[in-house]
């Protein structure tokens, strides 16, 4: 195996029990070349996920249905009979899309047969406004670390297909304020400055209640922006082959996630130029097939232990945060730097010498030259300052 191929395959280990990041994934967000994505796991529970919008929208605007949806379990795609004898065929079919997860197609057929037309005003979209709108909620900690790790140097950039504006919040006190856009007003993908702010790429709830709101939350809609005007789909390109997308709460069979994989998929067929994507996938035990299925569908799985409200996952990215090139804090890093050097190099552990040799291939000259000076004042082992001459001899023959 070449010197590259190695560095491609390595992944850092931010902490003890943290997710496993690939290196190649850390040195490109060093570069200001990585946009999160972010599904509504992100939101929840505050927020309801596309299956409890849906059946919040149903106990609205049809009791009957809801009454049968409530009880059908999650995943249960061909494999749950319903009760649904007293319902009419129309509504039959709903039940049937429900259990296999379509809920996008479920709210389009509902407000097909209810309203008769896609409108904003229609009393299904309505009701979906409705819910999402939750007095008093306030973002996570989740979202302040997002908008940590959007920042690529000059530019605040974050895309999201949730409505809510928890992630503006979030960064509410940001200098300068970080702007909000939804739709055909998102600006187009590039590394100059004007390309920033929370990019809702399906629409996002007006802070007024009394204006209308452009969601896609249908079938009617995906198709609409991804296939017929493609403003979407477009998006998704351009931003996949300028930087390392990474998603961050979808599940594989989330009916926004199952467009979006679509649309890149189908330009990465006929172009070789889309950069590697990459999403976290927290699992409870290891599922190996279900790894296998992101990467049958183009995606890199970054895995972490579910326990604990996915506690590791808001770990893993403040850790990353923390220790981020572009905005991290000096100290911890400085910190870091200190406790790994405190071993000869011979007798550290695999993940603190990779971890150390990771802070100084992100670096420019002038961090190497901090880096050699810290570890000098801590009498390191003379060979923490040999890996630090020769991570900088190779970067010097990469570059030309």
């Amino acid at each position: 195996m070449n010197r590259n191929s190695a560095t491609n395959d390595r992944v850092i280990s931010l902490g003890s029990g943290l997710a496993a990041i690939p290196e190649r994934l850390l040195l490109a967000h060093a570069q200001g070349k990585v946009l999160f994505i972010v599904g509504a796991d992100v939101s929840k529970p505050t927020l309801p996920d596309f299956r409890i919008l849906v059946l919040q929208v149903y106990s609205k605007i049809d009791i009957s249905v809801y009454e049968v949806i409530k009880e059908i379990p999650l995943g249960v795609c061909n494999q749950w009979n319903p009760n649904h004898s007293d319902l009419r065929n129309d509504q039959k079919a709903e039940v049937n899309r429900f259990i296999c997860g379509d809920y996008d197609i479920v709210l389009g057929m509902l407000e097909r047969r209810i309203d008769g037309k896609s409108d904003g005003k229609s009393k299904v979209r309505k009701a979906v406004a409705s819910e999402l709108r939750i007095s008093g909620v306030q973002p996570k900690p989740m979202h302040r670390v997002l908008m940590r790790l959007a920042d690529r140097g000059g530019a605040v950039t974050i895309v999201t297909t949730n409505f809510d504006l928890l992630l503006e919040d979030a960064a509410k006190n940001s200098r300068p304020a970080v702007q909000s856009y939804a739709l055909g007003g998102i600006p187009r993908p590039g590394y100059s400055e004007d390309f920033s702010g929370v990019l809702h790429i399906h629409g996002a709830l007006d802070r007024n209640p009394a204006r209308t709101s452009d969601l896609i939350v249908t079938d009617q809609d995906f198709g609409e922006f991804y296939l017929r005007r493609r403003v979407v789909a477009d998006f998704i390109y351009d931003a996949a082959r300028l930087f390392n997308l990474v998603l961050v709460g979808y599940s594989a069979n989330d009916p926004p996630m199952r467009y979006l994989l679509n649309a890149v998929a189908a330009d990465g067929t006929r172009f070789d130029d889309l950069k590697e994507r990459f999403t976290f996938v927290g699992t409870s035990t290891p599922d190996p097939i279900g790894l296998e299925d992101w990467k049958g569908r183009g995606i890199t799985p970054i895995h972490y232990d579910s326990a604990k409200d996915h506690s590791v996952l808001l770990a893993t990215l403040k850790r990353w945060a923390d220790l981020s090139a572009i905005n991290g804090k000096k100290n911890i890093v400085d910190a870091e730097v200190k406790r790994i050097v405190r071993r000869p190099r011979h007798a550290a552990n695999d993940a603190d010498r990779d971890l150390f040799d990771h802070l100084i291939r992100r670096s420019n000259s002038n961090e190497r030259v901090q880096f050699s000076s810290l570890a000098s004042k801590q009498k390191a082992d003379l060979d923490w300052l040999d890996a630090i001459v020769a991570i900088a001899t190779e970067k010097d023959r990469e570059s030309h």
